[in-house]
């Protein structure tokens, strides 16, 4: 591509189409690149997510997120961001990773293996949600361990060791012991985290209570073996008979691309990018930040209730610099 954009957008998902808009309005040239699907971590979020926040809170742009439901869906989501996309002709390419980048004769160049593209200004919203946090236990890669969860159904009447006490191992846990499957928690905190879901959090204590649901408080799963896992305990190291381990520990975004690029992150073991929060701007100039992926490992500061926020911010640093 010769043409030089204005912007070039590396990440397709809520952020990214939320900065895609705010440079429209802008009458800014543009492209969203995006390694998967549109909006790629929404669609692989499991099939029955429901949001904690209301619709109007998950909008962009401005465009009203209508739905019936009182906390939408995944389903929603998928059609709300979509038809956004579309219906505003926004310039996307997908399931096209970024390979290459490096600054070149005052522009960055990007490389994908379909193409190269050269901008004057790039927006980094990758999100975190392809790498899993991993327990780096013996047994971890065998191929009933789980880092990510689709449907309930295909656990019924299985043994499922669930790893974590977020909202999406909660989930995780009730779902698929509703499916039959018989559920046993492993916590190392002593109690369920008060960030899940108000309304889910008094479900999954009374599961515990009343014992439909086994938990292990202060604890650590030790090893995966084929039929069984071990579990070290308050009381002792603890073997049960297993047949499936769902590791919801917890996702990152991609350091080791933010630091090929140039970002600098922080040393103290969060990986925190380097950028200006006034501006969102890297220590690169006219790279920016934008979404969750500003947290480093702090992913639960950031999500898209309070990072859409970045698109405008982002923007209208570009225009500034651009009229000085």
């Amino acid at each position: 591509m010769s043409e030089v954009l204005d912007i070039l957008i590396i990440g397709g998902g809520p952020i990214g189409i939320a900065c895609g808009l705010a440079a429209q309005k802008a009458n800014l040239s543009f492209l969203i690149i995006e390694k998967g699907t549109l909006v790629n971590s929404l669609y692989n979020y499991p099939s029955t997510m429901t949001f904690f926040s209301t619709s109007e809170k998950l909008e962009v742009g401005g465009i009203p997120f209508v739905t019936t439901h009182t906390k939408p869906n995944r389903a929603d989501a998928l059609e709300y961001y979509r038809r956004v996309a579309l219906s505003n002709h926004l310039p996307l390419r997908l399931f096209e990773e970024v390979t290459g980048f490096e600054k070149q004769e005052g522009v960055y160049k990007i490389t994908t293996p379909k193409a190269t593209y050269l901008a004057k200004q790039v927006i980094v919203a990758t999100g975190f949600y392809d790498i899993s946090v991993n327990l780096d236990i013996p047994g971890e890669d065998l191929p009933k361990v789980k880092h990510y969860y689709q449907d309930p159904h295909y656990y019924t009447l299985q043994k499922v060791v669930v790893v974590g006490s977020s909202n999406s191992a909660i989930d995780v846990a009730l779902e698929t012991w509703r499916k039959g499957a018989e559920v046993t928690l492993v916590i190392r905190g002593s109690e369920i985290s008060h960030r899940v879901k108000y309304w889910v959090r008094p479900d999954i204590i009374n599961r515990i209570e009343e014992g439909s649901i086994k938990a292990y408080f202060n604890s650590n799963l030790k090893a995966i073996r084929q039929t069984e896992v071990d579990i070290e305990t308050p009381d002792g190291l603890v073997t049960i008979p297993n047949d499936f381990v769902m590791a919801m520990t917890g996702y990152k975004p991609n350091f080791n691309f933010l630091k090929s690029m140039g970002i600098q992150l922080s040393d103290d073991g969060r990986f925190i990018p380097h950028y200006n929060p006034d501006t969102m701007e890297t220590n690169l100039p006219g790279v920016y930040l934008a979404g969750v992926v500003c947290g480093g490992m702090d992913t639960h500061l950031w999500f898209i209730e309070n990072s859409r926020i970045h698109a405008d911010i982002i923007i209208n640093d570009i225009i500034t610099k651009n009229s000085l």
